[in-house]
């Protein structure tokens, strides 16, 4: 499908989420997730919209269009500005190698474009909660349409580089990783993990790439990119 065709899907689908969910008024939360994507997305350009929603789960999400969200949930879950850097990055990597597009071009025909981008106003639908499901998000409705394997293995090794060129330490995306494993072994289900699935592999890959990302990471350091972002 046209980038122009889900770009303006991520648009509706987030104003559709921003309206059917509470957003965060917690300004510290707000200003620490801001001042991560601020970090990350100038390493990739364009212009990029974060909201912080009001739920305890531990999800976050990006979409085509340059929309992110975060959950408050996963705020306090991470302990520094890398671990969430990781995230957000992550979810950045899906947008960046256009994941979604992928996952719509495989399930639909074109004819079926332009129904889609007006059934993700109306998420509680068939046909809207495939169209938003495919985008990847969809939780908060009670859909999960995970990411394959592979997308979620290009995801993490796209959002690991970008968050070592924005200067962020890439050796805390594994202890995040870790943190997720544990804290999904509770009675309830980790959200984010159950939207995209976390396999044994998941963190020996990014061990093994973590050497060329602790490079880029002194690299970006080297020219200034410091970047001091706190809860």
């Amino acid at each position: 499908m046209p980038d122009a065709e889900l770009n303006s899907m991520g648009l509706q689908a987030f104003e559709t989420l921003k309206r059917e969910n509470p957003v965060s008024r917690n300004a510290a939360h707000i200003e620490f997730v801001r001042c991560v994507t601020d970090a990350l997305t100038r390493e990739v350009g364009g212009e990029w919209e974060v909201v912080v929603f009001q739920d305890r789960s531990l999800n976050a999400f990006a979409l085509p269009g340059g929309k992110i969200g975060v959950h408050a949930g996963l705020i306090d879950l991470v302990d520094n500005q890398h671990q969430l850097a990781a995230i957000i990055g992550h979810e950045i990597g899906h947008v960046l190698a256009r994941h979604s597009n992928e996952r719509m071009s495989q399930q639909v025909g074109t004819k079926m474009g332009l129904t889609l981008i007006q059934a993700v106003t109306a998420p509680q639908t068939a046909m809207g909660q495939t169209a938003i499901g495919l985008l990847g998000v969809g939780a908060q409705y009670g859909i999960i349409m995970p990411f394959s394997r592979l997308h979620e293995s290009e995801a993490d090794m796209i959002g690991l580089d970008l968050m070592a060129k924005a200067g962020f330490n890439p050796a805390e995306s594994i202890t995040l990783w870790q943190k997720m494993t544990q804290a999904s072994q509770g009675p309830q289900p980790v959200e984010f993990l159950s939207t995209h699935p976390s396999h044994d592999t998941r963190i020996q890959d990014l061990q093994a790439r973590l050497p060329r990302a602790l490079q880029l990471q002194q690299q970006a350091n080297a020219a200034g990119k410091n970047p001091r972002c706190f809860k």
